[in-house]
């Protein structure tokens, strides 16, 4: 099937100007000022963008898609997460991960829902292990999974500094970061480990003394959650001055933010602010995961759950309300999850690269569109705001 996307604004997510997207099957064959006629014989479906912007699929790299453990009990189990979840929410790459509970929720339970979503239309990925030491896999070890299980990536969410981890040891931790380094090393794959950070007094510490006295870069690790409180905030500074990314959790409601936690919108704009390359900054939303909230003994209150949705909510508010360049609050949703990840194919629009696209009006930068591997997902003429977007089946 031949694609053409007419007119619409690319954002690369450089800025490309006012251009034409070829697309055939599954890939992105051109990028043009215009796209000459196709020949009458062919089967082209037509999309007028003008008034659009077009921008590469959102990358998720922190999702409970199989749904998180209850941290008030059975009842408080999180339902799995839906593809129209993700799809709505612009989502046409995501990575799922286990969180607090690796026994009622399962690697391989993960792993089936991976591939269902992906036989649904999209790209998946998943993390093995969860918080918990020694690392719970597929395989005997966590390093076979990387190697020799397609869609495993890395391992994580692997909780420090959190009274809910398994409070493992440095040399511990050191040998869970060595098994994915190497895993990744032999697999071709990124074998980063993503650290879900409590709001201990450890903090990165843990982090910075392995990247400090081994040869295991700092760029092995993805550290989550570091927006929960000002003072992880700031020590994400130091670190990141040290060469370490940083992710931003994006699913805090902001109708009821405490006045300790930092916005992802707003914690981007104040990192950039700080002198924060972008390329270490990503957003990952914690879907579907539970979201306690516990008392100064740690008993449980009340929880909340992650949405996928909140991704693209802060992208909107960083660029309308925090006043970041719309390329840099794309970056942190697109090519720099892609470029840590090592997903080759994701990330920018490029010809080669995998037909996800997502059309966006260009004031209010709402979804109007979504394309996944050159299928079309979500078309919403009805939330267009302005410009000529019409979808027609062509000669």
């Amino acid at each position: 099937m031949i694609k053409v996307i007419y007119n619409g604004q690319v954002y690369a997510p450089t800025y490309l100007g006012k251009k034409d997207i070829l697309i055939v099957d599954d890939k992105i064959a051109q990028i043009m000022d215009q796209i000459p006629p196709l020949p009458d014989w062919m089967e082209v479906e037509e999309i007028d963008a003008d008034g659009a912007l077009v921008v590469p699929g959102f990358i998720d790299s922190h999702v409970h898609i199989c749904g998180g453990g209850g941290e008030g009990g059975f009842h408080t189990r999180t339902p799995e997460i839906q593809l129209t979840d993700l799809t709505t929410a612009g989502v046409t790459t995501v990575v799922g991960c286990l969180g607090t509970d690796g026994t009622t929720r399962s690697l391989p339970g993960l792993l089936a829902k991976a591939r269902a979503l992906e036989i649904e239309g999209i790209t998946t990925y998943i993390y093995t292990g969860s918080y918990e030491f020694p690392v719970r896999t597929i395989t005997d070890r966590p390093r076979d999974d990387i190697i020799l299980i397609d869609k495993v990536i890395g391992i994580g969410e692997l909780a420090i500094s959190d009274h809910r981890s398994s409070q493992p040891q440095f040399n511990e931790l050191l040998k869970i970061v060595s098994e994915a380094r190497v895993g990744g090393i032999l697999s071709g794959k990124a074998g980063i480990v993503n650290f879900h950070l409590g709001d201990g007094e450890v903090m990165f510490n843990d982090l910075l003394k392995i990247a400090r006295t081994t040869e295991i870069p700092i760029t092995q690790f993805l550290p989550t959650h570091v927006n929960r409180n000002q003072r992880i905030f700031k020590e994400g500074i130091k670190y990141a001055r040290e060469g370490g990314y940083l992710d931003l959790t994006t699913s805090s409601d902001p109708r009821w933010i405490t006045n300790d936690e930092v916005k992802a919108s707003t914690g981007l704009r104040k990192y950039l602010e700080a002198g924060v390359p972008v390329e270490q900054i990503t957003f990952s939303s914690d879907g579907q995961g539970s979201l306690p909230v516990f008392n100064e003994h740690g008993q449980f209150e009340r929880l909340g759950i992650g949405k996928v949705s909140s991704l693209h909510r802060e992208f909107r508010d960083a660029v309308l309300e925090d006043g970041v360049e719309l390329e840099d609050a794309l970056r942190v949703i697109t090519s720099n999850p892609a470029r840590i990840l090592k997903l080759k194919q994701k990330g920018c629009l490029e010809p080669g690269k995998d037909a996800d696209l997502v059309i966006l009006d260009s004031e209010t930068l709402m979804i109007l569109s979504v394309m996944a591997k050159g299928k079309m997902m979500i078309h919403n003429k009805e939330i267009l705001v302005r410009g000529t977007f019409e979808l027609t089946q062509g000669n």
